[in-house]
């Protein structure tokens, strides 16, 4: 009788929570401290050729976001913030391309994914991104619930952070049915809490939600790496065995079991 095999995130958790901020504004430096103090990781997309600029709110300079976001992952969002589905394709190939440029000379890692900025994009720009190094962007319609993408380049979060946030928490917080894996996915702008005067709501959040030991706390990237990472599993047609060819752990569910899948070894199920 062949086994129920069923991946797991790390350590053979079932949830995750991953969280999203755009454009690197000042105020990213008290969320940051939040996230920090909670044990809680977060995906900061930002304009590479916006840094330090004083607009509607004060953009972070190079030398403090290199300091601020450790830890965390910084992601894409284009040089300058343009509406890109009103865009010609050679600004578009230009605004994502530096900026990737800029933001991997400064963090010293590839950037593969980005958000839209306001939220605009096309189909068509969406068939692009893979050319251009891009795995995953965020959009800013949401689902209220807690799966996993149908489309990394279409990632819907479960909400903005001022939509019932502490709703969602707690649902997601009661989640125990192993047989699905979980993703709540937070997004906004630190900025916003500024606006609002609620700054206490993500206080709030963090703190209930954070050290929690059936919750894998993750950037973007690296759920996007673990879920590709195992569709790249080479189980054997008895489903007896696996070979794992990637660099890292992967975890499965075997008939209930939690297995540790090593990188680059094979493993009895």
């Amino acid at each position: 009788m062949p086994k129920k095999i069923l991946l797991c995130y790390p350590e053979g958790k079932h949830k995750a929570l991953t969280m999203s901020y755009d454009d690197g504004v000042e105020a990213d430096v008290r969320l940051v401290d939040i996230f920090n103090r909670n044990g809680i990781k977060g995906t900061f997309h930002i304009n590479s050729g916006m840094f330090g600029t004083l607009g509607a709110r004060q953009r972070l300079t190079e030398e403090e976001a290199v300091a601020l976001y450790k830890g965390h992952e910084v992601s894409a969002h284009t040089l300058t913030h343009p509406t890109i589905a009103r865009s010609p394709r050679e600004q578009l190939i230009h605004e994502i391309f530096e900026d990737r440029k800029n933001l991997e000379r400064l963090f010293g890692y590839t950037v593969r994914g980005m958000s839209y900025p306001n939220g605009s994009y096309t189909s068509q720009i969406k068939d692009l991104l893979p050319h251009l190094g891009i795995e995953y962007s965020r959009v800013v319609e949401t689902t209220g619930g807690f799966g996993l993408p149908d489309d990394w380049l279409e990632w819907k979060g479960t909400c903005h952070h001022n939509r019932n946030l502490m709703q969602h928490a707690e649902a997601f917080a009661g989640l125990d049915k192993t047989q699905y894996l979980y993703l709540m996915y937070v997004w906004g702008h630190s900025y916003e809490f500024d606006n609002d005067n609620n700054w206490e709501l993500m206080e709030q959040f963090c703190e209930f939600i954070g050290g929690r030991n059936d919750i894998w706390y993750a950037t973007n990237i690296e759920i996007v790496d673990y879920v590709k990472s195992y569709s790249r599993l080479r189980f054997s047609a008895a489903q007896d065995f696996v070979y794992n060819p990637n660099a890292h752990s992967l975890w499965l569910s075997v008939d209930g079991d939690i297995v540790e899948v090593k990188g680059g070894t094979q493993v009895q199920l």
